[in-house]
């Protein structure tokens, strides 16, 4: 079967942590549901329960608020939560990331109840559409040196969505193509269609993301990603895209070894998991000695109270990263194949059906 990206090899767009923007040129744009939140939507019950769920009992991916709030910690140009859950849950939702201690300069949310008085029932299903257009609005306040961070998951487009958007902002894709793709996706021609194509023309042009992180909560094979290039780095825990994170030059080493260390503490990994985390990155080319080095030497900056509280963790972690940066690669290179955003979605698209026939299968 051929590769519905393309030229697998693609190129390079640039090498990992060269010309690391400043913190306030920044952009976070995160997902909800299986993102940040332990959310199940797969069945009516899920639904129904996820609506009517206090914030107190809405649970928090392991890792995922605690990078939320170190990512705020450096002074982003902002952090943008944008998911598909419906408007009826802004209040919920908000009192759930200020529980967490998360702060958030806007949260755009589905405006399902609107569209369906509408008489747009097919808005309920769409994701690529809603999101995409979420996407483009937002940009187009934004300055074109302004660069942005993506978080999403695989049980949904987030993929798709993103690496679509990024190509959409760096001039690669045209409206014409686009088209193609919307059509595919059986988006409505006379509602959505000219909408996302007058958004998308109007949008300045600029290597605009920097990098897509998703989450596989579904536990998907880092492999299905490789169509999108290592500018995606599928991640199975927090820890992994904040190591990354450190060798792009947006993290200090410190934060993301908080992220990890509170996975120690609090949700019952091992340290042996953690070296396994980024093992896992510099085999798939996504970690390298740069950032192997800084994580090692950012142990240092851990006092007293916080070397109490992690214990032995801290030493079995510098001996861990010692090892690990032996092997690691010197250079990390970000690399685009050539992809067919068309094909790919039509892959994709059977990829996401069977994986929901999956879940429901397996709940009953």
């Amino acid at each position: 079967m051929s590769d519905p990206a393309g030229d697998a090899a693609g190129r390079v767009l640039r090498t990992v942590g060269q010309d690391a923007p400043a913190p306030h040129r920044v952009v976070y744009r995160w997902d909800l549901d299986k993102t940040y939140l332990r959310t199940e939507f797969d069945t009516l019950r899920d639904l129904l329960r996820t609506a009517f769920e206090s914030p107190r009992r809405k649970r928090t991916v392991p890792g995922a608020a605690t990078l939320l709030r170190e990512l705020g910690a450096t002074g982003p140009a902002s952090v943008f939560v944008l998911s598909g859950s419906p408007e009826s849950m802004r209040r919920a939702l908000e009192a759930k990331l200020r529980l967490d201690g998360v702060r958030w300069d806007e949260l755009v949310l589905k405006p399902s109840l609107r569209r369906l008085l509408q008489g747009d029932f097919r808005f309920l299903k769409d994701q690529l559409g809603y999101k995409l257009g979420a996407l483009l609005r937002a940009r187009a306040g934004l300055e074109p040196g302004v660069q942005e961070v993506l978080f999403g998951d695989d049980a949904e487009q987030d993929a798709f969505v993103y690496s679509l958007y990024a190509e959409l902002c760096a001039g690669r894709m045209g409206t014409e193509e686009l088209a193609k793709v919307l059509r595919v996706a059986r988006l409505d021609e006379e509602r959505h269609l000219p909408e996302l194509l007058e958004l998308a023309a109007a949008v300045p042009r600029a290597e605009a993301v920097r990098r897509i992180f998703i989450h596989l909560d579904r536990l998907s094979a880092p492999t299905r990603f490789e169509p999108f290039g290592t500018r995606l780095c599928a991640f199975f825990n927090y820890f992994q895209p904040a190591a990354v994170l450190v060798e792009e030059g947006l993290l200090p080493a410190a934060s993301a070894l908080r992220v990890g260390l509170e996975l120690v503490e609090r949700d019952g990994f091992s340290v042996h998991a953690l070296a396994a985390s980024l093992q896992d990155l510099v085999d798939r080319g996504q970690l390298g000695r740069p950032g192997l080095v800084a994580l090692h030497d950012g142990l240092e900056a851990f006092g007293g109270s916080e070397r109490r509280l992690f214990g032995s963790a801290l030493g079995a972690l510098g001996e861990a990263l010692r090892s690990l940066r032996q092997s690691a690669p010197e250079v990390v290179r970000v690399t685009l194949p050539e992809v067919n955003f068309v094909r790919l979605y039509e892959a994709e698209q059977q990829r996401w059906r069977a994986a929901k026939a999956r879940v429901r299968a397996s709940r009953g």
